[in-house]
């Protein structure tokens, strides 16, 4: 392995992907010159819209233990009174009570895959990040340790004179 490699020759090495030009001289810039950490979670709220604010509190509000033992309420409620009221909404099969819970899966279902997609995308953004960060750190770590060798270098070849030198 050649010990003198260029920072461009390093990042080319470390990503191992075919860029075009451009994107190569941005990619270095932003690497090298440029501080590179992004605040994910700051970045997703200046952009979140509306819809998708809703549906996160939404998919929060449904995966609750609060929702689980309320609507558990509720379903006992509704059969214990079409069950024992002498006028019954829905009598047994509880055809209506079906209906409904048929129409909230249908909608929450959705409502939920929507903010786990948000999710992901915020988690693909921090892996990118993470990896540009680890990148830029492994490319200055390179670098510290090429002057640190010619320090070490340097050194010796000192060490050597003060030797001949006391002959």
């Amino acid at each position: 392995m050649k010990k003198n490699k260029t920072k461009k020759e390093i990042v080319r090495m470390l990503l191992n992907q075919q860029l075009d030009e451009k994107d190569e001289e941005e990619l270095m810039d932003l690497l090298i010159n440029q501080p590179i950490s992004v605040d994910v979670d700051k970045e997703d709220e200046e952009t979140v819209k509306f819809k998708d604010r809703l549906a996160d509190n939404l998919s929060k509000k449904a995966g609750s233990w609060g929702f689980i033992l309320s609507f558990s309420l509720f379903l006992i409620f509704w059969i214990l009174i079409n069950t024992y009221m002498a006028k019954k909404i829905d009598p047994y099969p509880f055809i209506l009570l079906n209906l409904f819970l048929s129409c909230l899966a249908a909608l929450q279902a959705p409502i939920i895959m929507m903010s786990q997609n948000r999710a992901a995308e915020k988690d693909r953004m921090r892996s990118q990040n993470d990896y540009r960060t680890n990148l830029k750190s492994e490319l200055l770590l390179e670098e510290l340790h090429d002057h640190i060798e010619k320090i070490r270098i340097n050194q010796e070849k000192i060490i050597e004179l003060l030797k001949d030198k006391d002959r």
